[in-house]
């Protein structure tokens, strides 16, 4: 048992602790309050939430082309025939494209990278969905790819490393406009701002002096 559970704690109950304590934000009190909350819930809504937790891990899966968690192997975006086929909007993770899509300011294709460079946390080009993106741009008719990875220094490293990617394949290269708070994260971003985001993006030239769109 480690040092955030409680030692005079029943076993299930220092069990469902760690279990808490190891989600991303949750540190050891809410791990705690989060436990007892479960402890007091009616065992018909304890029932529900265990089951629907066990229902995403059967049946989410990547969609085949974007790499979106979905229930089928093409997600609703990518099977849409009225979105516009010619733009790719590159984020790091799923949430991104509900963040986005909440501001009905875009009505292109995505792509989720599932994660960002991060040589500090071990995590390099190759561990992203980015040899997927590559296929993606030679088997469909895209001329304008968005990159809208977060405005923080894993995100602009990723960002950087796409532009030198991409611009060789004589595809147009934009950026989401800086009107996106630095170091924040797409998904707790408002819709107001990420659609101004979106609008006011700039293209990413080969000299790296952006220009806008």
């Amino acid at each position: 048992m480690n040092s955030n559970s409680t030692p005079s704690a029943a076993p299930p109950v220092a069990r469902l602790i760690e279990a808490f304590n190891r989600l991303p934000g949750v540190g050891p009190e809410s791990a705690h309050r989060l436990t007892y909350y479960m402890i007091r819930m009616p065992r018909e809504e304890a029932e529900a939430l265990a089951e629907a937790l066990i229902s995403v891990k059967d049946r989410i899966v990547l969609c085949t082309k974007c790499l979106n968690i979905t229930e089928d192997p093409i997600c609703p975006v990518c099977n849409n025939e009225r979105r516009d086929r010619s733009r790719i909007c590159v984020v790091e993770e799923p949430l991104d494209v509900l963040a986005i899509e909440r501001t009905r300011a875009y009505d292109g294709l995505f792509h989720v990278l599932h994660g960002s460079i991060s040589p500090v946390n071990g995590i390099g080009a190759e561990q992203l969905k980015i040899r997927e993106l590559l296929d993606r741009l030679r088997d469909e008719s895209v001329t304008e790819l968005i990159l809208a990875t977060n405005p923080n220094l894993e995100g602009e490293a990723t960002s950087m490393y796409l532009q030198r990617l991409i611009s060789p394949l004589g595809i147009k290269v934009t950026r989401l406009a800086r009107g996106l708070s630095s170091g924040a994260d797409l998904e707790y971003a408002d819709e107001i701002t990420l659609a101004n985001a979106l609008q006011g993006r700039s293209e990413i030239p080969d000299n790296g002096e952006s220009r806008t769109n």
